[in-house]
């Protein structure tokens, strides 16, 4: 890359001196050819003017003229760097021999050219980069100007993304309607849903899990579409080994923590019956009911969980549906209900919430410190359960709606995953966060009917 040219050294002569000396110049020669004349034709002043303009004219032009051609040379060549720099060619530099102010001109402007050089190979070597990373990602990448549901043209796509969906072929220009046509059903149901999520391709051991993500920006006053297809399957699989991992443990240990105990008690109770002593018997038989009873309630929960239907969404009041949960928690109800019914599965988000609520109570929260607030904002409805007991730290926070995981050392895990699943099932989501001043604040947001106009 060259560098920008120094100025040239030596002492400086300003443009302003310049001309006034060569104008000077002119003057003094123009006076000394008057008063040669003069002193040859003497009471001939008209004369003596025409003889001088005749003289000085011709010899201010070709001076004038002598000095401007090096000027006007250099304006054309600034002119054509400018176009240069304008179709992004910045490889040029100029020279200006004289230590005038041009001279500081044509030295800004080399060293604009410098910097715009490099700020040039600098954004290359970062796209590159940027293309470097994009085409060996393993996510496929593909950029539809227009709606990808409104068969846009393909702009760009990715290896991974010409390799999935063309088996190595280019994909730019194509319309997403052509390539669809060629793609699986799955996908296609997928693209069309809009939004983001999940769909498989295949059967059995052949089958395949995708995550589908979009996104939409406005790109040179066009609106595109990104679309983002990952291969999920060696992933899930790993993570579906490791859920089932954990959920064997947790399962085998509290069937030992029950049939140890039932074990050893019908052990006792027969022992009893031989020795002829059963009046213990009753408590024997009764304690065996009571670690059954909780050994049945521990199965029926991870049941519940693995079998949760899809919710039958109906219209529902708010006042009933909150007096139900009154009747089987405690709790203080913050705020007025919204006036319009709620759109939801009653069974379903009823247990979600007692769930909540029964979790807030066993936080260590005072009951009267348990509180539910329901309220509207804009077109979704935010369902919010405060305590204040002793809150989440971030690991906890992190882990708090992973399945089976659970800091009570008779919990199940099971509470916050439930609650978790059920409002995604509703179209909405859940959120944790620990309350200024102690405690932990759960909300549910869901999908609101619409308002009336």
């Amino acid at each position: 890359m060259s560098k920008p040219r120094s100025r040239p050294r030596g002492r400086r002569l300003s443009l302003v001196a310049r001309w006034s000396a060569l104008a000077g110049t002119l003057l003094t020669a123009g006076i000394a050819i008057a008063l040669t004349l003069d002193w040859y034709l003497p009471g001939q002043p008209l004369l003596v003017f025409g003889i001088c303009l005749v003289a000085v004219v011709p010899m201010a032009i070709i001076t004038i003229r002598a000095e401007i051609r090096p000027m006007l040379s250099l304006f054309r060549a600034l002119e054509g760097t400018v176009a240069s720099y304008r179709d992004g060619d910045f490889s040029f530099s100029l020279h200006w021999p004289q230590n005038d102010e041009l001279a500081d001109l044509i030295a800004a402007h080399n060293e604009l050219g410098h910097v715009l050089r490099d700020q040039r190979l600098d954004l290359v070597q970062r796209e590159l980069l940027l293309d470097t990373m994009v085409q060996n990602t393993p996510v496929a990448m593909l950029l539809v100007a227009g709606s990808a549901s409104r068969n846009g043209l393909i702009v760009y796509a990715n290896s991974a993304a010409r390799q999935l969906l063309a088996k190595g072929r280019k994909l730019e220009g194509l319309q997403l309607d052509e390539l669809l046509a060629q793609a699986s059903t799955a996908l296609r149901d997928a693209i069309a849903r809009g939004g983001d999520g999940l769909f498989s391709v295949g059967d059995g051991e052949e089958e395949n899990v995708y995550h589908l993500a979009r996104s939409s920006f406005t790109l040179n006053g066009r609106k595109h579409e990104l679309l983002l297809l990952r291969h999920l399957t060696s992933e899930l699989r790993r993570q579906e080994v490791q859920t089932w991992k954990k959920v064997i443990r947790v399962i085998s240990h509290e069937l030992n923590n029950s049939l140890a105990p039932l074990a050893s008690l019908a052990h006792s109770g027969a022992e009893l019956v031989r020795r002829g002593q059963p009046e213990r018997l009753p408590q024997i038989l009764e304690t065996i009911g009571e670690r059954t009873r909780h050994l049945e309630s521990f199965i029926l929960g991870y049941a519940r969980f693995a079998k949760l239907p899809s919710p039958q969404l109906e219209p529902c009041a708010w006042d009933a549906f909150v007096d139900r949960l009154a009747s089987q928690v405690r709790f203080r109800l913050v705020g007025e209900l919204p006036p319009e019914p709620a759109q939801i599965d009653a069974a379903q988000m009823e247990q979600a919430l007692l769930n909540l609520l029964k979790n807030a109570h066993e936080s260590g929260s005072r009951p009267e410190q348990v509180e539910l607030h329901v309220r509207r904002v804009q077109d979704m409805v935010r369902i919010d359960v405060f305590d204040r007991g002793s809150g989440m730290n971030e690991a906890v926070l992190t882990n708090a709606l992973v399945p089976f995981y659970s800091t009570k050392r008779s919990g199940t895990g099971l509470g916050l995953a439930l609650a978790r699943e059920i409002a995604e099932a509703h179209g909405g989501r859940i959120l944790l966060a620990n309350r200024e001043g102690g405690g932990l604040a759960v909300s549910l947001i869901l999908p609101g009917l619409p308002l009336p106009a």
